[in-house]
Parts: structure tokens; sequence; C-alpha cells
């Protein structure tokens, strides 16, 4: 146990995480954060980055976090490449693992629930995708496939529409659960076919995505896979720590108006997709990250 007291330690290095150290040691507040051994978040899984302002041409997912977390350690942030363990909220100093702190910003992220089959690892980024609103536009006029029956599937396939000349919507049971509503808009749409009762066995391509393979035998020549069955937040470590809601997500209590972003024990704040389960965007992220910051100067400030 260290015997240092930081101002603040933030859990995760996506860009939740490094937007609030860039924050909290620009107000001169000393800030570990602590980044785990694969840094960086989904960004580092994702290749061309359109759609985050101050890049025209679009900029590398990890070549983006790399400057994020450059600009972070230039503003004085000390980062460990460590995972966060035995986190102790109970007393003040707040401790995590042999570090203690005033404030915790929780910015561990969330992660995509992947199919788990042959040929998709190797894949991920050269055709097999999480996020049709990140990648989309890639795939104009290309056959792909989403895999999933919730409202999130239907929703990445009405918008790969927009793009893609064909969408097969796989779902591995013989009807949908997402509402009625989405359902309705996608069987009414004349791009998107369906294929119920049906799961991937594997993958094929190698430098890109090049055809699927089903259980049942069939095989399918696609350029891109969407695969749309959820995201886990990355709460592990805090369940029963603090409050989460039922799906795992960190619960922003808001116990005082102007505390938006802090969880149910004071001095605790939380920041990006492990409490944000709408928008799921770097820049929603990033935004979330400068708020808990902001937030975590003001408390401490009180303090």
């Amino acid at each position: 146990m260290s015997d240092q007291v930081y101002d603040v330690i933030i859990i995760g290095s996506g860009p939740a995480g490094l937007t609030a150290g860039i924050y909290t040691s620009r107000a001169n507040l000393k800030t570990l954060l602590l980044a785990g051994e694969k840094w960086g978040g989904q960004l580092m899984l994702t290749t061309l980055v359109e759609n985050f302002p101050g890049f025209v041409d679009g900029i590398q997912g990890p070549d983006l976090m790399m400057n994020m977390r450059a600009q972070a350690e230039k503003m004085g942030v000390e980062i460990k490449e460590e995972e966060a363990v035995g986190v102790d909220f109970s007393k003040k100093p707040l401790k995590v693992g042999p570090y203690l702190a005033r404030a915790v910003i929780i910015a561990t992220g969330a992660e995509f629930k992947w199919l788990g089959v042959a040929g998709e690892e190797k894949l991920i980024g050269k055709g097999v995708s999480a996020c049709a609103t990140c990648d989309a536009a890639f795939f104009r006029n290309k056959k792909v496939v989403v895999v999933g029956g919730g409202d999130a599937a239907m929703e990445e396939a009405l918008f790969l529409t927009k793009f893609a000349s064909e969408v097969t919507i796989v779902h591995r049971r013989d009807e949908f659960r997402a509402s009625k509503i989405m359902q309705d808009r996608v069987k009414s749409n004349e791009k998107i076919k369906i294929k119920f009762n049906t799961q991937i066995a594997e993958l094929f391509g190698e430098q890109k995505l090049e055809k699927v393979k089903f259980t049942s035998g069939e095989e399918m020549a696609i350029d891109g896979l969407f695969v749309a069955i959820g995201h886990a937040p990355a709460t592990d470590l805090f369940k029963e720590v603090i409050e989460l809601d039922e799906k795992g997500f960190v619960l922003r209590k808001q116990q005082v108006k102007k505390y938006k972003m802090m969880t149910s024990i004071e001095g605790v704040f939380t920041a990006g997709d492990v409490h944000d389960h709408n928008y799921k965007q770097a820049i929603t992220a990033a935004g979330y990250g400068c708020e808990a910051a902001l937030e975590v100067e003001k408390w401490l400030e009180e303090k």
C-alpha cells in the first residue's frame, strides 16, 4: 500500500478515461490512470474513424487513442498499464488496489459481445464489425449480414440499408425479440432478408472477410458481418461495491443535482460506455469524461 494519496484515480483508458485525465490534470489535480493491460478501449479494434470531429480525412482508431494518451501524458497524467483490483470505497481515502485517492472516476467502458466462432477474431476490423454507425460507409453496394434479434440488430440492419446493396439478418431463434415497430420496419424494407433458426459456424477470409458458413453447412459469400448481440459493461470489479442496473451498467445516482456523474458512493464518479447503453460513441464517451472530470474538480473544491 502506497502512502501517497492521489486527488483522483481514473479506471479505464478509452476516450472517457483519457479525456477525464486531460481535464483533471489541467485543473492541477494529481491524477493516476489505471489503463489496464490492454489499454485504449474499443477503438483499438477499429480501423478508420470518420465521425470524430477534427479529422477531415478520418483517423485510424488506434492512432486516435495514441494521440489521446500522448495528450493526457503531456498534461501530467500518470498512466500505469495495470488492471485495477481490490477496490474499497467503504472509507476515505478511496482504495483501488494499492493506490489511494480522494476521488475515483470509473471509465472501464463496455465490451462487444462477439460470436466466438472460428475465423472471427482475426477478421475484426477486416469486414467484421460491431458498429454499423462506425463502419457502414465502408460497405457501400456490398452484401452484409447482421447477427441478432433485438432492437439493436434491427437498428443496425436498417442503418446498413443506406449503404449496402443487400442486408441479411441471421437469428438463432424462430422469431425476433425486438419491438414490433422495429420488426415491422425491417420486414417492410426490400433490401433486408431474414434467416431464422440460423447460426454462424465459421468465417472465412485472409485479408478481408469473404464468406460465412452456417451450422447447417450452407455457405454465403459476403463482404461484411455486423454482430449485434449486445454489449457487456466492464463492471465485474464493482459488483456489490456500487449500484448497477439490471444489465450491469453503472447507475448514476445524482445524489445532488449538480453532480450528475456521481455513482451511489460519494466521491466515486463514472463516465462513458460503462454507464451509457444508449449512444456508445467515442465522442459521447469523451464528453462524459469531460463532465466527470469537471464535477470531480468542483466536488473536491467543496470538500
